[in-house]
Parts: C-alpha cells; structure tokens; sequence
C-alpha cells in the first residue's frame, strides 16, 4: 500500500520532537489521537514499528531511524513542488523569501505577515533554512530576501541589520548532566565542558556562541553541527553541551535536554538582516514591521 506524504510528515514531527504531544500541539496543529492514528496507520503500511513509545518517552526504533533521513527529504521534495506550482498558477502574486537558521517563533511571522497584508496586498512570504555554515544565512545570493539571524553576520558583505529580540544566553545540558539539577549556572562552571559547535565556516557566529570572548582557554569542541536540530540531538545524546538563547528554550523544549540560565555572559541578539541598497517597498514593509527590544544595544535601519 502506497504511503501519503501527510504520515511521513506527521512521523518527521514526531520524530524530530520526540513527544507525541509537542507534535501534535506545536507542529500540526491536530488533536493527539489523530496524529496517532496516522503513526500508527503509516507502521501498518509499512509492517514495522518506527517508534517505541510508554506513557514518558518516545524513541525511534531501527527501521524508525532509518526512515527518518527519507522521510524528511521526501517531505521537502513534495513541499518545494506544491510551491513551485502555486508559484505558476498564482501570477501576479510576489513573494519575500525569508532565509532563517533557527526557528522565528516570538510571534513575529504572524506580525510582519498582518503588516504586508496591510500595506501590500497580494505579497506572501516563503521560508527556506539556511545551514549555520553560511554566516550570510543566504543572503550572498538571490535566493533569499531578508533574513531573521543572531548577530553577528559578516561586515563584508554588504548586510545591514536592526535587532528585534535581545536575549540572556542559557545552556542545554543532557538531562542527566551534573549540572541540570542547578537553578543557574555560572559560566566559568560550563567553560572546560566539551561542547558542540557551528562550523568553522560560521565564522564569528561560531566564537560568540562558544562565548570564545569570555574564555581563558580555547574551548573543547567534542561535534560540529550544521543546523539546529543536529545540535539537540547530539546534547540529548551527551556528546557535549550548548549556548542557546532564552527564546529558543521554549521553542526547542525537548524531554532528553535540560535548559538553565548562565550568568556571565553578555545576552544574545535576533536581527532582521538585508542586503544593505535594497529599497523594495516589500522589503521595507518587512523590516518596518519587525518589533524592536526595549532593551539591549540595537543596529538601527540605516
């Protein structure tokens, strides 16, 4: 029996979240025992069990993990091809591609999308996640428009930016680590931890999110990862631990990964970033309706 790309995609959600719950909640927006029932109708389908699940956790079984790699390129296949034919039945219609590393969340696609609904009807947007190897988050080509990033980004390549969240750094532990049990952590307690790291390409977002600035010795790198979800999974398997902002603690809540505030560290900043000469309307109305922190230092829309 052929399988729908809607039971791979709610597999992928599963999977990536690990909890049923979060899925169903936080993903795709359907009731828990729909989404079960499509898990459970994709086994069936396939006459093998993906996930093992009890009433505290859930984890991918062999078959499950091999799975997983496919199911996710599938998924993407399907959605770039729903895309490309709303792109050529819809004419008329323009689009703002977004390049982004980690998830938005903050509400702020909601906001930016009600403003161009406003001020330019007719314009959507369209998302495409960059690998961390791209300090530019896609921006050093055509394909993206505007990028919702964490600073810094490359001086060289004609970017500019205006920060829309300023955020204290915290840190993801294995949830079996001696320090999760702490309320906070000092930093210079996290400093001789191996941790996972952004490839040498990320340049100087690398350094900040290894803190390199507030180092006495350079730091063990125990894995480098290329995007955001590589990361958690190799905390949640204990290879080492991360810096990740207050914003993303929620937007990242996993079982296996414990998140604590860490002191000592100056707080992370979310920009929206551009090509700096780019006065398309579209383009203004997106940086325009991007929210500015009350605190923080900020880069102002030149």
């Amino acid at each position: 029996m052929d399988v729908h790309v809607r039971e791979l995609r709610y597999f992928v959600a599963v999977a990536e979240e690990l909890s049923f719950t979060r899925a169903a909640r936080d993903r795709l927006f359907v009731s828990q025992p729909a989404l079960s029932k499509q898990i459970r109708h994709l086994e069936l389908s396939l006459r093998v069990t993906l996930l093992d699940r009890d009433r505290r956790v859930v984890s991918l079984t062999p078959a499950g993990r091999a799975l997983l790699p496919r199911a996710r390129q599938i998924v993407e296949q399907w959605d770039e091809a729903r895309q490309e034919v709303a792109d050529a039945r819809t004419t008329g219609r323009s689009t703002l591609t977004v390049g982004f590393q980690t998830r938005i969340g903050r509400g702020l696609i909601p906001t930016v999308t009600a403003r161009l609904d406003e001020v330019l009807p007719g314009w959507g947007l369209r998302f495409r996640q960059v690998s961390w190897s791209d300090p530019a988050v896609g921006l050093g080509s055509p394909d993206v428009d505007v990028a919702i990033a964490w600073l810094p980004v490359p001086d060289s390549q004609g970017l500019s930016c205006r920060v829309v969240s300023t955020e204290d750094r915290w840190v993801a532990l294995p949830a079996r680590h001696r320090l999760a049990a702490r309320a906070a952590v000092p930093f210079e307690d996290l400093a001789d931890e191996p941790f996972i790291a952004l490839p040498p390409s990320a340049g100087s977002r690398r350094d900040f999110w290894l803190a390199t600035d507030q180092r006495r010795t350079p730091p063990r790198i125990a894995a480098e990862v290329d995007t955001a979800d590589e990361t958690f999974e190799a905390v949640s398997s204990g290879l080492g631990i991360v810096l990740l902002s207050a914003g993303n603690v929620a937007v990242y809540q996993r079982e296996d990964v414990v998140c604590r505030p860490v002191s000592g560290l100056p707080p992370s900043h979310l920009a929206v970033v551009w090509r700096t000469g780019d006065d398309r309307a579209a383009l203004r109305a997106f940086v325009d309706a991007c929210p500015q922190p009350l605190c923080g230092a900020g880069w102002p829309v030149p």
